[in-house]
C-alpha cells in the first residue's frame, strides 16, 4: 500500500503534455504591448483566445479591462506551522498524547493497541483537519477581491464585438497604429503553420528557433526537453489549413505584430521510446483552432511571437 500510494504520489506530481503539438496546446508568448488584452474574435474563432500560460511580457500598469492581475498576497513570516496554526495544534496535541503515554509507562501511544487506536483517531483527525481547511479556503476566497475581468470578462470585452479599451495596459493609441496585411502575408502565415510543424517532428530545434522570437525558441526548447526526459517522441503530419483571417494587426515602436486566426487538421501522435502510442493516434486526424501571432521589424521576415488557444 505504501509503495502504490508513493507512485500515485509521484504520478500525479509529474507534468502532463495533454497535446503535445508545437506549444504543447498551451497559450505561450507575446503579443507586444496587448500581450494582456484577448485578440478580437474572427468567423473563424468565434470565441475569444485563452489568457498566455507563458509569458515574459510583466504588467508594469494596470491590466486593460477583461484580464486582471490578482494583487501578490505577501508570505506569512515563518515556517510550515507558523503558515498552518491548525496543524501546528493537531502535531501539538498528538505530541503531548505520545508523552504522556509514554511518562505513564503504557509506552509511547499505548502499546500495539494503543497504536491501532492511535492510527483511527489520526484518521479521524486527518478528515476533520480536511474539513476545516476546505471551509477556511472557502472563506479566505470569498474574502479576496474580485479580479477586474478574469476568463468571462476577458472574452466579453475583446472576444465578441464590444467595445475597445482606449487606456490601461498596452492601450496607448498614440504608440500603435493598424498595419495593412497582404496576400502575401497570409501566405507566410500559412506556410509557417506548416514549416514549423514540420521541424517540430523533426526535433530540428535551430529550425524553429529561426521561425520564431528568442521567446517562443526557449518555449520549444522547454517542450523538446520535456518530451525527451520522458522517452517520448511527438510527430505532427499531413497539417493542413482549413480556414483563416485576421484578428487585429497593428506597429508599435516601429515593430508590426499580426494575430491571424487558424483552424487546421493533423495528424497527432507521440510515441515512446519503444514506438508505442501514448498520446493521440497515428490514423485520426483531429482539428485544432488556434491564435498565432506573428512578429516583423522593416524588412525582415515574419517570425512567430505567441500561440494562443482558444476557449
Amino acid at each position: 500500500m505504501l509503495m502504490a500510494g508513493l507512485a500515485a504520489f509521484t504520478l500525479a506530481l509529474t507534468p502532463a503534455l495533454a497535446e503535445a503539438r508545437p506549444g504543447g496546446g498551451a497559450s505561450s508568448g507575446s503579443r507586444g504591448s496587448r500581450t494582456y488584452s484577448a485578440p478580437p474574435s474572427t468567423q473563424t474563432a468565434p470565441g475569444t483566445a485563452t489568457p498566455f500560460n507563458r509569458t515574459e511580457t510583466s504588467p508594469t500598469r494596470p491590466a486593460a479591462p477583461g484580464y486582471a492581475q490578482p494583487a501578490p498576497r505577501p508570505a506569512p513570516a515563518g515556517g510550515f506551522f507558523s503558515r498552518n496554526p491548525l496543524m501546528a495544534g493537531l502535531m501539538g496535541g498528538l505530541l503531548g498524547a505520545g508523552l504522556f503515554g509514554l511518562l505513564s509507562g503504557h509506552g509511547l501511544f499505548g502499546g500495539m493497541a494503543g497504536f491501532a487506536g492511535f492510527l483511527g483517531l489520526l484518521l479521524q483527525l486527518a478528515i476533520i483537519a480536511g474539513l476545516v481547511f476546505l471551509v477556511m479556503r472557502l472563506i479566505r476566497g470569498n474574502r479576496q477581491p474580485a479580479m477586474a475581468g478574469g476568463p468571462q470578462g476577458y472574452a466579453r470585452d475583446m472576444g465578441q464585438g464590444g467595445p475597445r479599451p482606449a487606456g490601461g495596459f498596452g492601450r496607448d493609441a498614440s504608440a500603435s497604429r493598424p498595419v495593412e496585411i497582404s496576400a502575401a502575408d497570409y501566405q507566410a502565415f500559412e506556410r509557417a503553420l506548416l514549416e514549423m510543424n514540420a521541424a517540430w517532428s523533426r526535433q530540428d530545434l535551430p529550425a524553429l528557433q529561426r521561425m520564431s522570437t528568442p521567446e517562443m525558441g526557449r518555449y520549444f526548447a522547454q517542450d523538446l526537453e520535456d518530451l525527451r526526459a520522458r522517452g517520448w517522441t511527438n510527430v505532427t503530419r499531413d497539417v493542413r489549413l482549413e480556414a483563416g483571417d485576421l484578428s487585429e494587426a497593428w506597429n508599435e515602436n516601429g515593430q508590426d505584430f499580426a494575430t491571424v486566426a487558424m483552424r487546421f487538421s493533423l495528424v497527432d501522435v507521440t510515441t515512446d521510446a519503444a514506438g508505442q502510442v501514448v498520446e493521440g493516434s497515428p490514423t485520426e486526424r483531429q482539428t485544432v483552432t488556434e491564435f498565432w501571432t506573428f512578429t516583423r521589424r522593416p524588412g525582415a521576415a515574419w517570425m512567430l511571437s505567441a500561440i494562443q488557444q482558444t476557449a
